[in-house]
């Protein structure tokens, strides 16, 4: 300590004491940076703040396991335990929130925690490795040699020899004299010979008969042989006698089915009686019986098989939902790709191969109206806005925005009147896409929009308000797989710098700005108005086909070519809630209702298979997943079944489309 000559005041001063403490450091099983390592730290202390050097010495602290205190400062005050109110699941979340977790130990001396500087961990590992302590020491330094062996003159030390140092020790020959006698009396053998017999053991020989536990809880004794009766007698009583028939019925049973082991027979006295031929035999036998025997309790539990199978309610109880084949919608002349209904629930888009759009009257199977495209429909999508009436069509590289000019002549006309308003903005932009009002013929069929995009769309999807419009381009390596349209505006963004992945659909929530994009084997939930990736989800599967999202917008269905249906529940894992395999092939579509807790899948086995889907509000408790319905119908033509589902906005019906040529309806 520093001290000013001639002035007693040293409350300004500081003083640093180095102190000498031996702190226990805990192992933690997760970090395993080190184990129990006793690790001499120096700690300075000051003043200002609270001395609190136990003065107990080394004595075990287990002595104060019972009091407030844990020992006595300098002056001789108590020091009080920290206050350690932490149960497991503060420690817990200590371990998961504290970065420092890993490095604090508790001083078992004063009971606080310390927090391990960067030079004490460094220390630990050193020592742990078995390396010096201290980091600057060299072990291979250069050994400086005072005695050498040229002969000095001045020498370094001119003691003379002890007599020691040249005489036989006498503690030495003591001891050695000790051994010796030890051998002669035979106390000590020296290199005893080792011993050739073998040793045998008795398994039982201190097994109390009388315990009733023995050494296993469920101890069962050895079991007593039975004892001969008349049938053992070497004159037994004629009846127990074999007669001849019944002898050779005996000796042609197997020996695990006879009642007896051995033929009763009858001898005049019992000097005439024989050895008994199988004496050895069954001797061995009762050995191998005793010491085979686990003599054990096995406690059966008795499970009635239909306790293993899940409760699950019985489909009348959770109608309606579709069950049986209403209407069949026939025109097409090649596989039907994709439907869409719209949002009053009265008519029916369908896109086909056949190069044709027909829309349909729902409740009349009547086509209304037919529009011939350039090439083979991938996708149709109908509006979700009721107010706007129109249908977008995607074929090759393009994609057509219809009117078709289908119920209410007011929304028509609106729908009409939104799309020529347009006013170019001053400044061109240039554009991904080529936007073009159709003129002449096409505008008579109903074509409004014509979208020239770069590359082949795949899929059409419109966001909830009806304004967004996201197209598909899968190809991989490329950076333009995914686009959204605004139609309003006219105005194309590509949302992705670079794509993960192979993209196979995508679609926008329903109500809150996430946008969903399926890859091969995941899907990535982006967050568009922070423009980040929020959630990745894992499917499972080898090959993601088609996915859905639920109205409540909390759980994802995705169908996938390995012939499963994952369920998401995005509150509760990135990893599939349950996986259903009902289908045999291929997963071509999935679809929820509105409105009803049902969704569907499509499948190539040429079925549409409905379950009951229900989520709840309590966020305790799990989806409830039952499958209720198989709807057949539809013929499977080149290996292709049902190509897409979609439910009816507001009743509890499925349309499907099939490779058939055909779209069925089920109520």
């Amino acid at each position: 300590s520093r001290i000013n000559n001639g002035n007693n005041n040293t409350s300004g001063m500081s003083k640093f004491t180095l102190i000498l403490t031996s702190l226990n450091l805990q192992v933690l099983d997760k970090c395993k940076i080190f184990s129990s390592v006793s690790l001499l730290v120096f700690i300075t202390f000051s003043v200002r703040s609270q001395d609190i050097r136990n003065t107990v010495g080394n004595i075990p602290m287990e002595w104060y396991k019972d009091y407030p205190h844990i020992g006595y400062d300098l002056d001789g005050k108590k020091l009080f335990k920290p206050i350690r109110n932490k149960d497991e699941l503060d420690e817990f979340l200590d371990k998961m929130e504290n970065p420092d977790y890993w490095r604090t130990v508790q001083d078992k001396m004063t009971g606080a925690d310390i927090r391990l500087s960067d030079e004490q961990v460094d220390l630990v590992h050193r020592l742990q490795q078995g390396k010096f302590g201290d980091v600057n020491f060299n072990e291979y330094e250069p050994a400086i040699d005072f005695f050498s062996n040229e002969v000095m003159i001045h020498p370094v030390t001119n003691r003379p020899q002890d007599k020691r140092s040249f005489i036989p020790s006498l503690i030495e020959k003591e001891k050695v004299g000790k051994l010796v006698h030890a051998i002669k009396m035979g106390w000590i053998k020296p290199r005893r010979p080792k011993e050739t017999t073998p040793q045998y053991y008795d398994l039982w020989a201190k097994e109390d008969p009388n315990s009733i536990l023995g050494r296993h809880k469920m101890h069962v004794p050895a079991p007593k042989m039975k004892l001969p009766g008349h049938e053992e007698s070497y004159n037994p009583p004629p009846e127990y006698l074999m007669s001849e028939e019944e002898r050779l019925a005996w000796e042609q049973q197997d020996p695990e089915d006879r009642k007896l082991s051995f033929l009763p027979q009858k001898f005049a006295c019992l000097r005439a009686v024989p050895a008994y031929s199988r004496f050895i035999h069954e001797r061995f036998e009762r050995c191998l019986d005793l010491y085979l025997c686990p003599r054990q309790r096995k406690m059966r539990v008795n499970v009635n098989p239909e306790d293993l199978i899940p409760k699950l309610p019985k489909p009348k109880d959770l109608q309606p939902f579709p069950t049986t084949q209403s209407l069949v919608y026939r025109g097409h002349s090649s596989l039907v790709r994709s439907i869409s209904v719209s949002p009053s629930g009265q008519w029916l888009v369908s896109g086909s191969d056949d190069c044709t759009v027909r829309f349909w009257e729902v409740s009349t199977a009547r086509c209304l109206k037919t529009v011939e495209v350039g090439g083979a429909v991938k996708g149709v999508a109908w509006n979700p806005n009721p107010s706007i009436c129109l249908v977008a069509v995607s074929y090759d590289d393009t994609v057509v925005l219809l009117n078709p000019g289908l119920g209410d002549r007011l929304v028509c006309t609106a729908s009409d009147q939104l799309i020529s308003s347009y006013e170019e903005p001053e400044e061109v932009k240039d554009q991904l896409v080529q936007w073009a009002v159709a003129e002449g013929e096409g505008h008579e069929q109903g074509h409004r929009l014509i979208l020239k995009h770069p590359k082949a769309v795949r899929q059409v999807t419109w966001h909830g308000k009806g304004d967004y419009l996201a197209c598909v381009m899968p190809d991989n390596g490329s950076s333009l797989q995914v686009v959204i349209h605004q139609v309003s505006k006219r105005r194309t963004q590509n949302p992705f710098r670079k794509n993960k992945g192979l993209v196979q659909c995508v679609s926008f929530h329903p109500i809150r700005p996430y946008f969903f994009v399926a890859t091969q084997r995941y899907v990535r939930v982006y967050n568009l108005i922070k423009q980040e990736l929020t959630k990745k989800l894992m499917a499972n599967c080898k090959w993601i086909s088609s996915m859905a999202i639920h109205p409540g917008g909390d759980n994802v269905i995705c169908g996938s070519y390995d012939c499963r249906l994952a369920w998401f529940d995005l509150d509760l894992s990135t990893k599939p809630y349950k996986v259903l395999r009902h289908h045999k092939k291929a997963l071509r579509s999935v679809a929820y209702h509105r409105h009803y807790p049902l969704f569907a899948s499509g499948s190539d086995d040429g079925s549409v298979i409905v379950c009951h889907g229900m989520v709840y509000n309590d966020l305790l408790q799990n989806p409830l997943i039952v499958p209720v319905k198989v709807l057949k119908g539809h013929t499977i033509t080149h290996d292709l079944g049902v190509l897409d589902v979609t439910f009816h906005p507001t009743q509890p019906w499925v349309f499907s489309s099939g490779s058939d040529g055909t779209v069925r309806l089920f109520t």
